[in-house]
């Protein structure tokens, strides 16, 4: 793994190391006032509830590829901000093939991470509302053009995309930039040892939450982003009759809004899996509201722990809450069908009981770490077999 920052103590991890050259870092300087004053000169204030927007270049330019370990494939994952497109691609040997795992829509837009439903990937971005933009020519338009540059010194032959979901790989078909690259749909996998159900107790314990109480839970690295949906699954808690038997209990960086009409349990983000694991076991429910999203790894995580969940229609959330089998699903943005979904769930606890043994067989049936190791060992045969042609 060639990676841009470093969590781990493991040899096979190696981080990249900008140059401490007063040349090199002068360059940086440089690169960087440029990307910024181009997101400042290009945008408006952006409307509220926007999502990230990354640049296509990076500060680091070719830096990263003088440092990347020789191989015979490259598989990418998440590269906004450290992989300049234009230099890495350019730079690249003609016979080295690639894998490029989506975990979102960026690669293929003019910058977004999500579009929000406004599809403007689908041509060539520009009048970017997540810019608050009005001009064609505007940062998305810009990034888009320097993305099919970079791309067009690919052939199809060498790029194989996967998307962990079937929706966004739907999206990527309607893509400009990426539409002509062979693409295979692989569900990200969990350790299924790790993600089990625990003694829901413990947690509840831990954290002083009755354990007659009805837990449901949320779950998000950034619990205040508006795409996450948050406040629609606050709205349904506030109106609904019962919430005295209700504790809301979320997880993730930022501290949602206090409410006065149902108890509210917050944590801070947790870096141990296994803890995490009695986090999830302890909710009678997790709610993935968000707006729009790939298969998100929260939701498998709760069903591995044999935790149901509600969510909303969107996205790659359907191709895992099995509607009235793992859990049920919403209209999107509607409060009044999420809070008829959440209520109904939490009033029978026999179908609870049922929907946690359901969901705790299709993870270990669809999306153990061994199956998806095995997808992945399959495209890399393929592609490095070709590539010795």
């Amino acid at each position: 793994m060639f990676v841009a920052t470093k969590v781990s103590q493991d040899p096979a991890v190696v981080r990249f190391e900008p140059s401490k050259r007063w040349g090199a870092r002068i360059l940086r300087t440089l690169r960087r006032a440029r990307i910024t004053w181009a997101a400042g000169r290009k945008s408006n204030v952006a409307p509220l509830g926007h999502s990230m927007i990354s640049d296509d270049r990076s500060v680091y330019s070719s830096e990263p590829w003088y440092q990347c370990p020789q191989a015979d494939l490259i598989h990418f994952h998440w590269v906004a901000s450290f992989m300049d497109y234009g230099a890495f691609f350019r730079l690249l040997p003609k016979p080295t093939p690639i894998v490029w795992t989506l975990h979102d829509m960026n690669p293929f837009t003019g910058g977004c991470h999500y579009d929000t439903g406004c599809g403007r990937f689908a041509e060539r971005c520009g009048v970017c509302p997540q810019l608050g933009s009005q001009k064609q020519n505007d940062l998305s338009r810009q990034i888009w053009q320097r993305k099919r540059k970079a791309f067009q010194l690919l052939a199809p032959a060498r790029l194989h995309i996967i998307t962990p979901s079937k929706w966004l790989g739907e999206q990527l078909c309607q893509s400009s930039l990426l539409s002509r690259f062979p693409c295979s749909v692989i569900p990200n996998g969990l350790d299924t040892e790790v993600f089990q159900p625990r003694n829901r107790d413990v947690m509840r314990e831990a954290l002083g939450i009755s354990i007659h109480a009805k837990v449901v839970l949320f779950v998000s690295d950034g619990a205040n982003d508006p795409r996450k949906g948050f406040k629609f699954l606050s709205s349904a808690l506030e109106d609904s009759e019962s919430q005295s038997e209700i504790v809301l209990l979320s997880l993730g960086q930022g501290k949602p809004l206090e409410f006065s009409r149902f108890r509210h349990v917050h944590v801070q983000t947790i870096q141990d899996d296994r803890l995490l694991s009695f986090i999830y076991s302890c909710a009678d429910l997790f709610v993935a509201p968000s707006l729009q999203d790939n298969l998100p790894n929260t939701v498998l995580e709760s069903m591995a722990c044999g935790t149901p969940v509600v969510g909303f229609r969107t996205g790659g959330i359907p191709e895992a809450i099995h509607d009235g089998k793992t859990g049920l699903l919403a209209a999107a943005g509607n409060v009044e069908d999420l809070r008829r979904a959440i209520l109904e769930l939490l009033g029978h606890d026999q179908r609870r009981a049922e929907m946690a043994q359901t969901c705790r067989r299709l993870v270990l049936e669809e999306y153990r770490l061994e199956t998806q190791a095995s997808r992945y060992l399959n495209v890399y045969r393929e592609l490095v077999g070709k590539a010795g042609e």
